[in-house]
């Protein structure tokens, strides 16, 4: 990415907001029944902990991952 500014600049990498808007979503749907299912309804406090380690397993299911760049 260009910019730290949302919504402005270009990315680097063509469709990086469309997998990652996708992961998130797939992340909140999973969440919602980890949540219904076996926290019983109860809100998940560590929510960023538990969609952090989905997403990365998701992107790794489909062959992506997160690498720094090199200077």
């Amino acid at each position: 990415m260009t910019t730290d500014t949302p919504g402005q600049g270009s990315l680097d990498t063509a469709g990086t907001i469309e997998i990652l808007r996708d992961l998130m979503a797939r992340a909140e749907t999973a969440h919602g029944v980890y949540e219904t299912e076996v926290l019983n309804g109860v809100r998940d406090e560590e929510w960023p902990q538990w969609y952090a380690e989905h997403m990365a397993r998701a992107m790794a299911e489909s062959g992506y991952q997160i690498s720094r760049k090199q200077d």
